[in-house]
């Protein structure tokens, strides 16, 4: 099984929207680049909690490409006009009512 072989196969059993699951394969001299365009609704289902999903995928892709002694990378694609939701900024600054409210 190659390596784009593997990635379809994966993805496809992920997602809901078959069908839209497209993977191109390129080879230059940095090795084997695979870049994966899915529904944007499947997005969350590839990347997984916080990217565990999209990096097994990234490692089992690593295992293949040392098999056939090549490096093997893969790129997500985003769809366009997505937006990620701002980060949260984490609250540093500790005011003095805030621990009053955690005195027991």
């Amino acid at each position: 099984m190659s390596d784009q072989e593997l990635l379809e196969a994966v993805v496809k059993a992920l997602v809901d929207n078959k069908d839209a699951v497209h993977v191109d394969r390129t080879v230059d001299e940095m090795g084997v680049l695979l870049t994966l365009k899915v529904d944007p609704s499947d997005m969350g289902q590839i990347i997984g909690r916080q990217g565990q999903t999209a990096r097994a995928i990234r490692t089992l892709l690593r295992v293949v490409g040392a098999k056939n002694n090549a490096r093997v990378n893969l790129k997500i694609v985003e769809p366009e006009g997505r937006e990620r939701p701002p980060r949260r900024e984490r609250e540093t600054e500790v005011d003095a009512s805030d621990v009053d409210d955690l005195k027991l």
